[in-house]
């Protein structure tokens, strides 16, 4: 037996310990996914905003080369048509004075197969370059039916050493390659390279690193990275295990917390990406639950130390009350008890004491009380009647009905006679043909009550009649019809019982074509009839249904029972299934 200290001690973990722990790792588990959706929700709609900054700028940036377009004296120096070295060097300056971020432009011209560049507000000298369009991404430009192209970041090039670019001038600049092409006839006539730096588009990929732990990454359709907040990764592949990372199915991998966004526009297939270490982001939502964990277990051990003394105080009387009782059990009803104490135990110590005086004065009442009770109890057998008197009583009741010519009367009492005699064998074992006569004794009176106005038919052949059934299983059938037709008022039902042997099984069915029970009706009486007993109307309706059911289980196991059902929803149908070779002896 568990002594109440430990009892104690064990409800101080699962009332107070475990709940407060329980409490703060679902509070912990609900910050946590709170301040997680939070920020996927807030870096969505930050990814959402700088993707269509970076759509916009790099749409400006594109269609930046096409205000040449609106300059026709420049066009006619692309053709040949005039050759202005100065008009074509002044509008080159201008554009490249239009955004602070180009850093160098260059020109190639197809007619001469010459180019220039343009490098901090200086302009190059002509230089001759025949092969230009074998070079790398010229060629792929030259050759495609694009109209530009976009080089990944790289450091800035002294483009044939026609323009003077300082050795010391490492910048990381991103190159857009445009085609130069007469309007009217849609023929070639040059390249237009501008060199951009990455700060003006890489200050809208930073702005959304709200950490330093965090990662963004513009990445390009061919796995380039245009921009990273780690600069060593800019105009480089994407790392294997970075990419692994990017394209993990889900925003969670465990450990960080990805979000991607596809561009479109001029960025078509680009991606960008944001890395959150949830080390990070639930930085101060473990450090919360550590608290409180550590709050805790403070307040726990001081909740055992509490309890120990606590229970210490109370169990040691209770203690001594319990070996008190003990002595009790022993035989000893003189124990002393000390009434003396102002508390619950001196006030449990009176009453056990007051209780001991009252059982002492009881054993001695108790013995006359028993045998006044057993006298009770036979006098109450003497005053039964015996049944073979009421038979006896019968017998000459119907012989005074016999000598008075009234052989009806003599019947009915024969009748009620054979009824009562095979009554007495409720539980023994009979043949089919006793059932049956003891039906046809009952039918019999109940036509004399309803002035021989009762339909029935009893179908059964020879070999049912001699086979072995529990008594009265028929009966409350018979006793059903009556009580739910005729004495309800349909006094043109019939009733028929029938049987045969089929599958092994005695079949034995009542159906009458009386009134009929809806399928509600229906499925509640099935649900009392095959489940443990019911309480309610229909337990007292159709107690005699749940009996026979129970009875037939009882005997020849669970393939036994009752059926009930309808015959296309008029009348009622009982069916009695019993297996034939089952011991009915269990």
């Amino acid at each position: 037996m568990r002594s109440i200290q430990s009892r104690l001690l064990l409800m101080l973990f699962i009332f107070i310990i475990l709940p407060y722990f329980l409490s703060v790792f679902l509070i912990y588990i609900y910050t946590k996914n709170s301040v997680e959706q939070h920020e996927l929700e807030n870096s969505r709609q930050q990814i959402q905003e700088s993707s269509i900054e970076l759509e916009q700028y790099f749409d400006e940036m594109v269609n930046l080369p096409y205000i040449l377009y609106r300059d026709p004296e420049l066009f006619r120096i692309f053709n040949n048509e005039e050759d202005d070295s100065a008009y074509l060097e002044n509008s080159l300056e201008n554009y490249y004075l239009m955004r602070n971020e180009i850093r160098q432009v260059r020109v190639y011209m197809d007619q001469g197969k010459e180019s220039f560049t343009v490098y901090n507000g200086m302009v190059s000298a002509r230089k001759s370059q025949p092969d230009f369009l074998e070079q790398g991404l010229i060629k792929q430009l030259y050759h495609s039916n694009a109209k530009y192209m976009i080089e990944p970041p790289h450091p800035i090039e002294n483009y044939n050493n026609v323009a003077i670019v300082p050795a010391s001038d490492n910048t990381m600049v991103m190159t857009f390659h445009h085609k130069i092409v007469d309007v009217l006839t849609n023929d070639f006539l040059g390249i237009l390279t501008t060199d951009v730096e990455l700060d003006a588009y890489g200050q809208i990929t930073n702005n959304l690193i709200q950490e330093k732990e965090e990662t963004v990454l513009l990445v390009d359709e061919n796995e380039n990275v245009i921009h990273a907040n780690d600069h060593a990764l800019i105009g480089k592949s994407v790392p294997p295990d970075l990419q692994q990372q990017m394209n993990a199915a889900e925003e969670s991998t465990g450990d960080d917390i990805i979000l991607s966004r596809t561009l479109s526009g001029p960025l078509n297939q680009w991606r960008l990406v944001k890395i959150t270490p949830s080390e990070t982001l639930f930085q101060d939502v473990r450090q919360t639950a550590y608290t409180s964990i550590l709050v805790g277990i403070g307040v726990g051990i001081l909740g055992v130390v509490m309890i120990s003394v606590i229970a210490y105080k109370i169990t040691h009387p209770i203690k001594r009350l319990s070996r008190k009782v003990s002595t009790i059990e022993g035989g000893d009803v003189d124990v002393p008890f000390d009434d003396s104490r102002q508390d619950e135990i001196g006030y449990l110590e009176k009453h056990m004491k007051d209780m001991m005086e009252r059982i002492n004065l009881h054993i001695d009442r108790e013995y006359k009380l028993e045998i006044e009770n057993k006298e009770n109890q036979f006098r109450a057998l003497k005053s039964q009647v015996n049944p073979h008197f009421l038979f006896n009583a019968l017998q000459s009741i119907g012989a005074v009905a016999l000598r008075s010519k009234a052989p009806n009367v003599y019947q009915l009492v024969t009748s009620l006679s054979k009824m009562m005699r095979y009554s007495m064998q409720a539980n023994e074992w009979v043949l089919v043909r006793d059932e049956v006569s003891y039906i046809e004794s009952y039918l019999m009176l109940q036509k004399e009550r309803f002035r021989n106005n009762v339909h029935y038919s009893i179908n059964l052949n020879e070999t049912i009649l001699d086979k072995p059934i529990p008594s009265m299983i028929l009966q409350p059938l018979v006793e059903n019809f009556f009580k739910h037709s005729y004495e309800e008022g349909f006094y043109e039902a019939h009733f028929t019982i029938s049987g045969k042997v089929q599958d092994g099984f005695l079949q034995l069915a009542a159906e009458n074509d009386g009134p009929g029970l809806t399928d509600e009706e229906l499925q509640s009486l099935r649900n009392n009839i095959y489940t443990a007993p019911y309480k309610g109307a229909y337990s007292t309706q159709h107690i005699g249904l749940k009996n026979i059911h129970d009875r037939l289980v009882l005997n020849y196991g669970p393939s036994a029972g009752i059926e009930v059902g309808t015959n296309h929803g008029q009348g009622f149908l009982v069916k009695i299934y019993i297996p034939l070779e089952s011991d009915h002896a269990h």
